[in-house]
C-alpha cells in the first residue's frame, strides 16, 4: 500500500471499535464509500493495512456497502474505485514548504529565474492546448472513420436487401470495437475506464491516485474511446477529451521520467503539486473545448464544475490555452475540408450551426418552454437516480475478476447492437420530401434520410437517427425547417431507447463520456415536446431539440454557465441565449430538489474523499478537538535513525511533527512538520551525523531542491526500497535544515466547520492543532483530509444522526423515499 497521512492522532485513526462503527445506522444511497485517509498510529496498520492482511475484509466491505449501503469501520485503507479496480488514494501537497533548503533556492534566484519561471509557465500552456486539440482531432477522426466504414458497409448490404448479412455486419462490428476497446482497457490502463471527469475533479480538489495521469492511460484513452463511441453504444467522447487534456497537461508537468533517463531539469519549477495543479485545470478545460471546438466553455467548465480553487491568473492561462485548441483545430479542419480525411463528414468537431437563421419568439412561446424545462429537470434528475443504481450493480459484477467485466461488456453489445438494428423495422417508410436540401435517401454516406428497408424515393426516420454517429444525429434533431421529417412514435422510441442505452452503456471497463448521450437523449426530447405542445408556439422543432438539450444537461449535470456557452457556441446562435438560460436555470432548479449532479454522485460512489465547498450544519456542533485523540507520531529535531525507519515502517503517516525538547529549547516546542517524503530523501542519500547535537554543515551543500521534487502522479518512493546496515540505524539526523517552520495551526476550541474552511480554501494535506493551553504537549493532533468527512465525524459521533440537522444531511425527500 502507498503511504497515508496521520488520520487525526488516534491508535485508529481516531474511530472508536470497529465493530461499533459497522453497526452504526444507515446512510442515504448519496453516502461516499469511504476509506480512511489515514494509517494506525503506533505499532501497526490494522486491518487493511501496509501489511495486506486485511484485503478479503476490505472486499467484504466494498461488497456490503454496494449492495446495502452501510456506514463502514473507519479502520481500514484509504481506497477509492478508480476505473474499474479499487486503488489506494493520498491527498496532495499544494501547501509551500519553508525550510532552510527552500529557503536557500529561493534567495538565489534571480530577476532571470522568475521570468523563465513564468515563460515556461505560457510555453507549457500552449504545448497543453495544441496537443490536446491533436488528441481531439485524432479521436473525432478515428470515429468519423471506423463508424462511417461500419454504416457504409451495413447500409451497402441493406441497399442490396442482404438484411441478415447486414445485421451480422452490424453487431460483430459492434462486439469486436467493444471488446477491443474492453480488452485494452483491462489489461493495460484499468484508470482509462469511465469518463475520467470523476478522477479529474478528485484531483483538482487535492486528492491523488495511482496511474490516473500516466503516458499508458493517456493512450487507452484516446484509442478506447474511439473504439467504444465506434462501436455504437451510448457513450461520448467528451469526457475521456477532459481526462486526455489532464493526463497531457500532468505528463508534461512531471518534465520527463527518470525511469527511462529522460528528465529536464528546466522544468524543475513544476515539479510539485501546485503548478500540476494549474496544468490540470487547463488541460480539462482544453479537453471540452476539443470536444465542441468551443474554447469560451472550456474554461467555464474548469470553473464551474472540476476546479476547487480559482484565481484570475489561472484563468487568464486557461483562457489562452483553450485558444490554442480553436486555432489549432480550425487548422486541422481545414486540411480535411480538402478530402485529406477519408470519411470525416459535418460531424464531430464542426460546429452544428442550424440554428443560424433569425430567430423569433413571444410571450407565448414561454409556457411551453418552461413546461419543457420542468419535466427535463425531473428526467435529469431520474437520469442521475438510475445510473447510480445501475453503477452500484455494474461494481457488483466487476468486482468477481475481468471475466466478468468482459461478459458485461459484450451482453450491453449485443443488445445495443439489436436494439439499434431492431427498432428501425417498427417505423414506417415516409416519402422523401420535395424541397430537400440533401440527398434522399443518403446511400453510402451521413445524412438526414437513411433509406434501410424502403424502397428508393422513401425513407427511415427512425434509422437516420440510430444509424448515424452521434454527432450527425445530434445534428439531424437539431437541423430547422424539418418539423415533418420525423414521426412522433419514432422520436418517442428514439428517446426512450437513448435514454436507457446512455444509463446501460455507462460503467463498463473502457472509456465512454456522458456529455454527448446526454445532449443527444434531450434532443429527442426537446424535439418530441415540440412536436405535443409545438402548436402552442411560434418555435421551430429543431429549436425545441436545442431547448431539450439543455434542459437535461441541466437536469443532470446541474452545469449552467458552461453549458449555455457549449449549446450557444454548437448552434452559433447567440439570440437563443435568453431561452437557454431561462431553461437551464429552471431545469437546475427543479433538479437539486431530488438528488445531487452526476458528477458528484460519481465522486461519491467511487469512494474520492471529496472536500466540498460548504460544511455541514452540524459541524458547527463540533470542534477540531472532538475528531482528533491521541497518541501523535512525534520526532524530534534531531532524530535517530532507527527511530525514524521504525515509525515509517509501522506507520503510513505522511506528515510528522517535529518538537525541540531540552537541551534544544526550555520547553517542549512545536517546531514544524516534516513530510514522509523527505525523509526517505534522507534516508536515502545517508547524510548522517554520529551524535545527537546539532550539525555544523549547511544542509544545501548536500541537498537541492530538486532531490525533494515531486515524482509523477500516483508515484510515491517506499520504506522497504532503502537499506541501512546496523551502524548507520544507530546514527542521527538533523530534522531542523528540512522541517517546515510555518505549517498552518488551529486552535483545538475552533468549530470543525471553520477549520474545514481553511483546509479546503488553501489546499492543506495537514492542518496541525495546538492545545489551548501551554500546559499540555505542543501539538495535540493532525487534521487531515479523512477528519472532515461525514462517515468518520458521524462514526465518532453516532448522536448526530439524531440531531435536527439529519434532514439537511441526507436530503431525504419525498421522492428518494418513494424509491
Amino acid at each position: 500500500m502507498a503511504p497515508r497521512e496521520q488520520a487525526g492522532a488516534g491508535a485508529a485513526g481516531g474511530a472508536a471499535d470497529p465493530e461499533a462503527d459497522i453497526e452504526a445506522p444507515l446512510i442515504s444511497y448519496s453516502s461516499s464509500f469511504f476509506f480512511q485517509d489515514g494509517a494506525a498510529a503506533g505499532a501497526g496498520a490494522g486491518p487493511g493495512g501496509e501489511d495486506g492482511s486485511g484485503d478479503e475484509e476490505q472486499r467484504r466491505n466494498r461488497r456490503r456497502f454496494l449492495l446495502g449501503g452501510q456506514l463502514q469501520s473507519n479502520a481500514t485503507s484509504q481506497v477509492a474505485l478508480v476505473g474499474t479496480d479499487f486503488c489506494p488514494i493520498e491527498s496532495l501537497d499544494y501547501e509551500l514548504i519553508e525550510n532552510d533548503v527552500f529557503k536557500q533556492d529561493w534567495r538565489a534566484q534571480g530577476r532571470g529565474h522568475i521570468l523563465r519561471y513564468f515563460a515556461l509557465k505560457w510555453a507549457l500552456c500552449f504545448l497543453v492546448g495544441a496537443l490536446t486539440a491533436a488528441a481531439a482531432f485524432v479521436a473525432n477522426l478515428g470515429v468519423e472513420n471506423v463508424a462511417g466504414a461500419k454504416f457504409v458497409v451495413t447500409s451497402n448490404r441493406m441497399f442490396a436487401r442482404r438484411f441478415e448479412s447486414a445485421f451480422l455486419v452490424f453487431l460483430f462490428s459492434n462486439f469486436l470495437l467493444t471488446m477491443f476497446a474492453t480488452v485494452l482497457t483491462m489489461y493495460v490502463a484499468p484508470a482509462a475506464a469511465g469518463s475520467g471527469i470523476p478522477e479529474v475533479k478528485a484531483y483538482l480538489n487535492g486528492v491523488d491516485a495511482p496511474n490516473i495521469f500516466c503516458f499508458k492511460t493517456l493512450v487507452v484513452k484516446v484509442v478506447g474511446c474511439i473504439a467504444a463511441v465506434s462501436s455504437s453504444l451510448h457513450v461520448g467522447k467528451a469526457g475521456p477529451l477532459v481526462h486526455t487534456g489532464a493526463c497531457i497537461a500532468s505528463i508534461l508537468g512531471q518534465g520527463g521520467s527518470r525511469k527511462y533517463r529522460m528528465t529536464c531539469k528546466w522544468l524543475r519549477h513544476f515539479k510539485n503539486d501546485r503548478d500540476r495543479r494549474d496544468l490540470v485545470t487547463c488541460g480539462a478545460g482544453a479537453g471540452i473545448a476539443g470536444a465542441f471546438r468551443a474554447p469560451v466553455a472550456g474554461v467555464l467548465f474548469a470553473l464551474e464544475t472540476v476546479s476547487s480553487r480559482w484565481r484570475s491568473a489561472l484563468l487568464w492561462r486557461a483562457f489562452f490555452t483553450t485558444a490554442v485548441v480553436a486555432v489549432v483545430l480550425r487548422a486541422l479542419i481545414d486540411i480535411c475540408k480538402r478530402g485529406r480525411c477519408g470519411l470525416f463528414g459535418k460531424g464531430g468537431l464542426i460546429m452544428f450551426d442550424v440554428t443560424s437563421g433569425y430567430v423569433n419568439y413571444h410571450v407565448i412561446d414561454l409556457p411551453p418552454v418552461i413546461t419543457l424545462a420542468v419535466f427535463g429537470g425531473v428526467l435529469g434528475s431520474l437520469y442521475n437516480f438510475f445510473l447510480d443504481k445501475v453503477l452500484r450493480l455494474y461494481n457488483v459484477i466487476n468486482e468477481k475478476g475481468r471475466t466478468y467485466r468482459l461478459l458485461l461488456a459484450a451482453t450491453v453489445s449485443v443488445c445495443t447492437s439489436c436494439c439499434l438494428f431492431g427498432l428501425p423495422w417498427l417505423a414506417a417508410c415516409k416519402p422523401c420530401p420535395a424541397d430537400s436540401r440533401e440527398a434522399c435517401p443518403s446511400i453510402g454516406r451521413s445524412g438526414n434520410f437513411k433509406k434501410f428497408q424502403c424502397p428508393m424515393h422513401n425513407y427511415n426516420d427512425l434509422a437516420s437517427l440510430f444509424f448515424n454517429t452521434n454527432d450527425d444525429t445530434i445534428r439531424n434533431l437539431y437541423s430547422n425547417g424539418t418539423d415533418h421529417e420525423f414521426h412522433i412514435t419514432s422520436i418517442l422510441v428514439f428517446f426512450i431507447a437513448s435514454y436507457f442505452l446512455g444509463i446501460f452503456s455507462y460503467g463498463l471497463a473502457l472509456p465512454s463520456g456522458l456529455f454527448v448521450p446526454v445532449i443527444l437523449t434531450g434532443a429527442a426530447y426537446g424535439r418530441l415536446v415540440g412536436m405535443l405542445i409545438g402548436s402552442q408556439s411560434t418555435l421551430d422543432h429543431g429549436l425545441f431539440a436545442v431547448l431539450g438539450s439543455a434542459a437535461l444537461l441541466g437536469g443532470s449535470m446541474r452545469m449552467t454557465v458552461s453549458v449555455c456557452v457549449v449549446i450557444l457556441e454548437l448552434t452559433n446562435n447567440l439570440l437563443m441565449l435568453p431561452l437557454v438560460m431561462l431553461v437551464l436555470i429552471i431545469s437546475k432548479t427543479v433538479a437539486d430538489a431530488f438528488n445531487a449532479n452526476v458528477y458528484d454522485l460519481l465522486v461519491k460512489l467511487k469512494g474520492f474523499p471529496f472536500l466540498e465547498g460548504h460544511a455541514e450544519p452540524y459541524m458547527r456542533q463540533l470542534s477540531v478537538s472532538d475528531v482528533v485523540t491521541g497518541p501523535l507520531q512525534t520526532f524530534n529535531g534531531i532524530e535517530k535513525v532507527g527511530r525514524i525507519v521504525d515509525t515509517l515502517k509501522a506507520t503510513g503517516h505522511n506528515g510528522f511533527p517535529v518538537v525541540d525538547e531540552p537541551p534544544f529549547s526550555d520547553t517542549p516546542l512545536l517546531y514544524g512538520l516534516v513530510l514522509r517524503s523527505h525523509l526517505l530523501v534522507l534516508l536515502r542519500k545517508k547524510e548522517f551525523i554520529s551524535s545527537s547535537t546539532a550539525s555544523a554543515s549547511d544542509a544545501s551543500k548536500h541537498f537541492s531542491p530538486e532531490d525533494f521534487a515531486k515524482r509523477g502522479s500516483g508515484k510515491h518512493d517506499r520504506i522497504e526500497d532503502i537499506e541501512l546496515t546496523a551502524e548507520e540505524l544507530e546514527m542521527f539526523v538533523d530534522l531542523h535544515p528540512f522541517t517546515n517552520t510555518s505549517p498552518y495551526t488551529v486552535v483545538e476550541t475552533m468549530s470543525l466547520a471553520k477549520a474545514l474552511i481553511l483546509f479546503r480554501e488553501v489546499g492543506l494535506r495537514h492542518l496541525l492543532v495546538l492545545p489551548k493551553t501551554s500546559k499540555r504537549a505542543p501539538v495535540v493532533g493532525i487534521l487531515t483530509r479523512h477528519d472532515f468527512m461525514p462517515e468518520h465525524v458521524l462514526g465518532l459521533h453516532p448522536y448526530l444522526f439524531k440531531s435536527r440537522w439529519k434532514k439537511v444531511r441526507f436530503g431525504k425527500t419525498a421522492f428518494s423515499n418513494f424509491f
